[in-house]
């Protein structure tokens, strides 16, 4: 009997350190919308966040923005990069921890887009056009071409024929294609996309820049721990130009910062105005 109780304790001992080993083990999961690229192109980004991190990191690229929020809801993923409009609804909905943003998320620009040969020139030639949003929740290519037609005069709602492409690409290449009139998009992801050769500048022009504002942000579940937090943040606040421009160049990046919730006040206001909560 007393040794069928101390095998049954043995047994215990050693399924609560397997769980252990196994929570110390399980990867961390990122989720991180980036237009235009593969796992091979996120290759260096993973490897290096897996050495930052001390433990296996896997960079998932989710659909959009809806599906990145879902999936820190349910615990699959530990941290995300997320535009203004989504990080303010997760805020309030699911606690997520605002981290850090790259310096150039703090002077953010959509630019509107349009073929070379187009006679559309500002805002207000818009007008009974046919017009390109991407994501229904992103800020720079939603939330804030709203915002600024709004702002010339224009009332997407009467004034356009509008529709929402799911993201900058689809949105680069129906106006490429002449299927749209224009459309707005993350400038960050119209220069890559010029720069890479993935857009003919040849066929597309832009013909207006927004007004700066705050976007992007890295978040982490509210549930993960104040560790692993401060490590993630050190991990692309350590990142420096000339060292590290492979990882840099796939997060369009030139340097981190940390990231502040107040930061997010003007575009909160915006989004109530349009009804975008």
């Amino acid at each position: 009997m007393l040794l069928l109780t101390r095998t049954a304790a043995m047994l215990v001992v050693i399924c609560f350190l397997g769980a252990s080993l196994y929570g110390a083990e399980r990867p961390i999961t990122i989720g991180v919308v980036i237009d235009g690229s593969n796992q091979e192109d996120r290759a260096p980004l993973q490897a290096y966040l897996t050495e930052a991190m001390g433990r296996p990191v896997i960079v998932a690229s989710p659909d959009n923005y809806g599906a990145t929020v879902d999936a820190l809801a349910d615990g699959s993923y530990d941290f995300a990069c997320l535009g203004a409009l989504v990080y303010i609804r997760a805020r309030a909905k699911y606690g997520v921890i605002p981290l850090v943003q790259r310096a150039t998320d703090l002077q953010y620009h959509t630019v509107f887009i349009t073929g070379t040969g187009s006679s559309i020139y500002s805002l207000r030639d818009l007008k009974g056009k046919q017009f390109a949003f991407g994501d229904i929740d992103s800020t720079s290519a939603h939330l804030l071409p709203y915002h600024e037609l709004r702002q010339a005069g224009i009332n997407p709602e009467t004034d356009l024929k509008y529709r929402y492409t799911g993201s900058h690409l689809a949105t680069a290449a129906l106006v490429v294609n002449g299927a749209v009139d224009a459309g707005a998009m993350d400038k960050t992801v119209f220069d890559f996309l010029i720069a890479g050769g993935k857009l003919d500048s040849r066929k597309v022009r832009v013909f207006y820049t927004s007004e700066p504002y705050v976007d992007y942000v890295w978040v982490a579940r509210k549930d993960v721990s104040s560790a692993e937090r401060e490590r993630f943040a050190r991990g692309l606040l350590a990142l420096k130009e000339s060292k590290d421009d492979r990882v840099l160049k796939i997060l369009r990046a030139h340097k981190f910062v940390i990231a502040n919730d107040e930061e997010y006040g003007i575009t909160r206001r915006i989004g109530h105005e349009l009804e975008m909560f």
